[in-house]
């Protein structure tokens, strides 16, 4: 069994029986290639034996296809294996990820409905689209998070992050950024770590995008300067030399980018800015099924399968329990909205 070397402090995040299924997934036999050992993947299920009571939903606020759809089928596909029962993938989309978000809040909260909560739902109620907010959700178990990066065209004149926020700081208004659309997360990164060095919010001229990947194919045109999407996106044109990274504004450096320095390491700033991914569930579900279903999760995070995907996608692997999941979704909103507000993004 792999581990990445993201932080995940599992058996701090996970209780009684499920720590338990932890310790014998490590010291004994009988688990499926890639998966998890089926002592433990036993030890989760005996915590409540009445779940599931039939088929669960795993409701998935964005379209199909995508990478936090490929996430969601992954861990439908081991949750139903460990679970010994159908976890069936539901696409719910619109209005910016209202939808999907909202059905997770309206579901019964008996365990059958759970879903893929992303960053976003930390953003749209500030942005005036939805009163919901991760208040109205049960945490179970954080699974990613990627740091936004700081990624220029290879000639560039700037190396580090703090030869670019000068540059920036003597020349407003002359640099064009990009990575998302407007008042998207990278967006707002950018505008976040602006703010955090004192700078106004139009030194870096913004135009939106339909993505990281159009992006970053201006940036190595020379249409724009520079992107604030997660490294693993622009992992193809890091790799290829055609761009490089300055900094990350991750709590922590980013494995795949070792040599890539964050922040705070370079400006002594605590500033940063991260999506992440998460499953959870309507507000007060039983104690006894978020137990289980955090336990079968932690086991997930472990999985080789799983880092695999996770490696092979350019998205980082960091697992979190219900606990620490929903102080982390609380404090992420209370962030967000700061800086939406300074930026004049909140309605």
């Amino acid at each position: 069994m792999t581990r990445t070397t993201r932080t995940r402090s599992l058996l701090s995040g996970i209780a009684g029986a499920a720590a338990l299924a932890l310790v014998a997934a490590g010291c004994s036999g009988g688990a499926s290639e890639g998966g998890a050992d089926d002592t433990a993947v036993q030890g989760c299920n005996d915590i409540n034996a009445d779940y599931p009571s039939g088929p669960i939903e795993l409701v998935v606020p964005w379209a199909a296809g995508g990478g936090t759809d490929g996430v969601a089928r992954l861990i439908g596909e081991q949750l139903s294996g460990q679970l010994g029962g159908n976890v069936n993938v539901v696409n719910r989309t619109g209005g910016s990820g209202v939808v999907g978000h909202q059905a997770m809040v309206d579901a019964q909260p008996d365990g059958q409905t759970i879903g893929l909560v992303t960053v976003e739902i930390g953003m749209m109620h500030h942005q005036g689209l939805t009163d919901i907010s991760g208040e109205d959700l049960t945490a179970i178990s954080q699974m990613n998070e990627d740091g936004a990066g700081i990624t220029v065209a290879a000639d560039a004149e700037w190396s580090t992050a703090e030869e670019l926020l000068t540059y920036i700081e003597e020349n407003p208004g002359e640099v064009t950024a990009s990575g998302t659309g407007q008042g998207g997360i990278w967006h707002l990164a950018l505008l976040g770590m602006l703010l955090d060095n004192d700078l106004p919010v139009d030194a870096v001229n913004f135009v939106p995008s339909e993505g990281a990947a159009p992006a970053l194919q201006e940036l190595v045109a020379g249409g724009i300067d520079m992107t604030t999407n997660a490294l693993g996106e622009s992992k193809t044109m890091l790799d290829s030399d055609r761009a490089k990274a300055l900094g990350v504004m991750g709590t922590e450096r980013d494995p795949a980018f070792p040599d890539v320095e964050t922040l705070q390491e370079q400006l002594g700033s605590d500033y940063s800015m991260s999506v992440w991914r998460g499953i959870a569930g309507p507000k007060d579900m039983d104690a006894s099924v978020v137990e289980e279903l955090e336990c079968h999760l932690g086991l997930i995070a472990e999985s080789e399968e799983f880092n695999t995907f996770m490696t092979d996608s350019g998205l980082g692997v960091k697992y979190a329990g219900a606990e620490d999941f929903q102080t982390l979704m609380r404090e992420d909103d209370a962030r967000k909205g700061e800086v939406m507000e300074e930026a004049g993004l909140a309605k």
